[in-house]
């Protein structure tokens, strides 16, 4: 199915009814991550994608491509779905968006989910992924790290290690990131996409027996500082809003350089619509050229 752009209202009228059913804290998790798979098959894909199912550093990934299909830099795009659901399948739209406005290949990963695997799980294939590139030749300062919701905290979290161990990415995008999942203080008990009690309950499933205080969960606990220039993006109108402000707070107050852009007529993640709505390609745009540049000042930087 080729792209096309839809009014903002008419995808909004759509949409709404169906995150209501797939979000449900009701349903049973696997109910819900195939639900969401597929809606996410019906969503057409930049002309020109290119999809390929790997592994990389023992993870499972897919590798996403616009065009040329060898590339010198890469993304490494870490879904959302509060670390109980998502795969690279449902986050297809955004991945392949990125790939055509970054001129990057996008490496998603296909990383272990809770309740089964709650944390550091994520995070260690995280990292696991990131490595496999660099072992593949793709040096650390030509890769981006992407993320959104749940996955933009899983990035945030995957930053601080890379930057803690000498090896921090070019750059790091974080789209609405779920910087702290220990922080259940919601200003209303859901949004247009989001429902604060699926949140609690995805929340006390990824941290199964650990310290809601662990960084490695609530990355907005950690040092935050030698973060390599970062972007996030949020909806006005969410939920997540105060926990993310806090968190630009946090690394503003850590040295590190962040741009900040609220989204006043999009949804939670609405980038997952990218391809229908122009709004959110425009979103992905900036990500896109975030990460451009980031990664032509790594080149330029180097010996």
């Amino acid at each position: 199915m080729r792209p096309m752009t839809l009014p903002l209202p008419v995808v909004s009228r759509v949409l709404k009814p169906v995150f209501r059913v797939i979000l449900n804290p009701r349903l049973p998790v696997p109910v819900q991550r195939t639900l969401l798979e597929v809606a996410a098959r019906s969503l057409p894909l930049p002309e020109g994608t290119v999809i390929r199912s790997e592994t990389v550093g023992g993870v499972p990934v897919e590798r996403v491509t616009v065009g040329a299909t060898v590339r010198r830099t890469a993304v490494l795009y870490l879904h959302g779905g509060a670390y109980t659901l998502g795969s690279p399948l449902t986050h297809r739209v955004v991945t392949s968006s990125l790939a055509r406005d970054t001129g990057a290949v996008v490496v998603a990963a296909h990383y272990r989910l809770a309740p089964e695997h709650p944390c550091p799980a994520a995070l260690e294939d995280a990292l696991a992924v990131f490595d496999g590139l660099v072992a593949d030749g793709v040096a650390a300062d030509h890769i981006a790290v992407v993320g959104d919701s749940a996955g933009g905290g899983l990035a945030a979290a995957t930053t601080q290690a890379l930057v803690d161990r000498g090896t921090p990415p070019s750059c790091v995008a974080m789209i609405s990131p779920w910087a702290d999942p220990a922080d259940q203080d919601f200003p209303a008990p859901r949004d247009f996409l989001l429902d604060a009690r699926w949140l609690r309950n995805s929340a006390r499933q990824y941290l199964g027996d650990g310290d809601p205080t662990d960084p490695r969960y609530a990355p907005v606990r950690g040092t935050l500082t030698g973060f390599p220039s970062t972007l996030i993006q949020y909806s006005a109108d969410e939920i997540l809003r105060p926990q993310i402000l806090r968190f630009v707070d946090a690394l503003t107050e850590a040295g590190v350089s962040v741009r900040c852009t609220e989204l006043t007529d999009l949804w939670h993640v609405a980038h997952l619509q990218a391809t229908l709505l122009a709004e959110a390609a425009t979103a992905v745009r900036e990500i896109g050229a975030f990460v451009r540049d980031a990664t032509a000042h790594s080149e330029r930087l180097r010996p």
